[in-house]
């Protein structure tokens, strides 16, 4: 299989790494805006560059990753769906909801099966949580607590265009929370605070963030997220249930230190997610490339994706507004 990547950014050339390292994957093909830095990525890795997507399309790949600044999902998807091709496309499909929607509808009923990038999905802890609840093991869950805690926000150039805390970051706890519970967000409740540099509130953003968010089951889902976390970086997933609990993301690199005696971290902690998830980035990948050949349907359609971004705008929503919000209040 030849399989193109459009973006060799961070995470672009984490896919390149990763894919390189899959046996069905006999080439891959490397694209970038910014032609010398897909040239780099592929010299570094023994792949090959190619000048702009528009070579990259003409190169006849049997599949597209897009790996592209969030701007660009939206196009090149469409585009890679038209051309007949399975696609891997990085959360979120498009940069507003409207947009998403419009996405969804171009693509509704191709042939093309398109995977979008939660890798949660794929995280051996929030697998293993999902296990434990569908198994009956916990009982019947009564409260579900998921945080993404950077240890230091992104560049100052990003917060503009990333849609804020709940659609950029937290967008992945609401999908790993409907991922593991199998349960909608029905309602949300969400507050925001700036203590830190003043570009978050330059552009309406919060560089920390929560939301209290009520299931279809009444089951209560709390949500938090902050760019400031100064012990490291820390993804967690909780899951309480009636007769035991469980929890994601809690291991020895776990940035967490008791105010007593008890559990101390032994190593250090993740520098950040790709280090933290990429166990779970090689297994999605290793998924999509079945979805590409055929043997297995979507993990991650973008419907779901939809689902997720759903939640996110109800958290936007309820944050301004400072009130709550019903997902059916966003749905298009």
């Amino acid at each position: 299989m030849r399989v193109g990547l459009a973006g060799a950014g961070r995470i672009g050339a984490g896919h390149a790494e990763t894919l390189r390292g899959l046996a069905e994957v006999e080439e891959v093909v490397v694209a970038d805006a910014d032609p010398g830095r897909a040239r780099e990525v592929a010299g570094k890795l023994g792949l090959r560059a190619v000048d702009g997507v528009d070579a990259l399309f003409a190169a006849g790949p049997d599949a597209l990753v897009i790996a592209t600044p969030t701007a660009a999902h939206a196009e090149l998807l469409v585009r890679a769906v038209e051309a007949g091709l399975p696609a891997f496309v990085e959360k979120p499909v498009a940069a507003g909801l409207d947009e998403t929607i419009k996405v969804l509808a171009a693509i509704r009923g191709a042939e093309s099966p398109v995977q979008v990038g939660f890798q949660r999905r794929f995280d051996p802890g929030h697998v293993a949580a999902r296990d434990a609840v569908r198994s009956g093991r916990l009982g019947w869950v009564h409260t579900v607590r998921s945080t993404t805690f950077d240890p230091a926000p992104p560049p100052d150039a990003y917060i503009p265009t990333s849609g804020g805390l709940f659609r950029d970051c937290s967008v992945h706890d609401f999908d790993g929370v409907r991922f593991v519970t199998g349960r909608e967000v029905a309602e949300v409740t969400a507050a925001g605070a700036n203590r830190g540099a003043p570009v978050f509130t330059e552009h309406g953003d919060v560089d920390t963030g929560s939301a209290l968010l009520t299931l279809d089951d009444g089951t209560l889902a709390a949500v938090s997220a902050t760019r400031y976390n100064g012990a490291g970086y820390d993804v967690r997933l909780e899951v309480f249930g009636s007769r035991d609990s469980v929890v994601a993301g809690l291991d020895d690199r776990t940035p967490l230190s008791p105010a007593g005696e008890g559990f101390h971290p032994a190593g250090l902690p993740h520098a950040g997610f790709l280090q933290r998830f990429a166990e779970a980035y090689t297994a999605e990948l290793r998924a999509f490339v079945d979805v590409a050949a055929g043997r297995a349907p979507s993990p991650c359609p973008p419907e779901e994706s939809l689902e997720a971004f759903y939640v996110a705008e109800a958290c936007e929503i309820s944050r301004r507004e400072r009130r709550a919000v019903t997902v059916e209040e966003v749905r298009r």
